[in-house]
C-alpha cells in the first residue's frame, strides 16, 4: 500500500467514525447484535462510480447488495463449482427471506460495452471476464428501448431483462414468486442525468422514475 493510499483509506476511515458511526452508534450496535434483515437484494455492476446505497439513500442494513462484472445473473447450474452470485441470491432468499430481488443496470456499463463492441479486446477471448460475459449471448434487444435511449442503453436495458429471466430458472426463487412472497425489480441508473428507469411489469417498458 503507498503512502498516498495508506493516507487516504485511514482520513476517510477516521471521517465515518467521527461523522457517521458515531452518531449512528445505537444502529450499528442492534445491527451488530440482532443481525440483517435488508429489505431487499441488489444485483449490481463493480463499477466504481456506481454507488449503490447512495442512490437509494439506503441505512446500513437495508440493502444486501450483489456485485460482479455486468450486474449479470448466471443461469441456475446445481452441478457447477463456484457461483459467488448464485450463493449469496441463495442465502437472501432462503435465509434472510428478502421480499425483493433488483437487478441495476447503469450506464456506461464497460462489461456490457465490451460485448456490444465489436470486435472485442482480444484479451476477452481467453480470461474470467471473457467467459463471464458469454452470459450475454441471449441478449434480445427491445426496439422500442433503441428508439428511446439509444442503442448503448438499449443493450444494458436488454442486460437487465436477460438476469430478470435468468432469475426465474432458480427453485428457491421461483416459489416464494409463485406464492407472492418475493418480487423482482428490473431498473437502470444513468451515471450523468442520475435518470432511474424501472421496468414496468404490466408494460413491459423501462420508465422514468423522475416522472412517477
Amino acid at each position: 500500500m503507498t503512502a498516498d493510499l495508506h493516507r487516504v483509506l485511514k482520513e476517510g476511515y477516521r471521517r465515518f467514525l467521527r461523522d457517521r458511526h458515531a452518531p449512528e452508534r445505537g444502529r450499528y450496535i442492534r445491527l451488530a447484535e440482532l443481525g440483517q434483515s435488508p429489505a431487499a437484494t441488489v444485483i449490481g455492476c463493480c463499477d466504481a462510480r456506481i454507488d449503490i446505497a447512495a442512490i437509494f439513500d439506503a441505512e446500513p442494513g437495508e440493502l444486501f447488495i450483489v456485485r460482479n462484472v455486468a450486474n449479470l445473473v448466471p443461469p441456475y447450474e446445481p452441478q457447477g463449482k463456484f457461483h459467488g452470485t448464485s450463493a449469496a441470491l441463495e442465502f437472501a432468499v432462503q435465509e434472510l427471506r428478502v421480499p425483493n430481488v433488483i437487478v441495476l443496470g447503469h450506464s456506461h456499463c464497460g462489461g456490457i460495452d465490451a460485448y456490444r463492441t465489436k470486435p472485442r479486446p482480444k484479451s476477452f477471448d481467453y480470461s474470467f471476464v471473457g467467459n463471464w460475459l458469454t452470459l450475454l449471448d441471449d441478449l434480445k434487444l427491445v426496439e422500442s428501448d433503441r428508439f428511446t435511449y439509444g442503442e448503448e442503453t438499449a443493450f444494458e436495458l436488454a442486460g437487465v431483462r436477460s438476469s430478470l429471466a435468468k432469475l426465474r430458472t432458480f427453485p428457491f426463487i421461483e416459489r416464494p414468486l409463485a406464492d407472492g412472497l418475493l418480487q423482482l425489480h428490473g431498473l437502470h441508473f444513468d451515471l450523468g442525468s442520475g435518470m432511474l428507469l424501472m421496468l414496468d411489469d404490466e408494460t413491459g417498458k423501462f420508465v422514468d422514475l423522475r416522472e412517477d
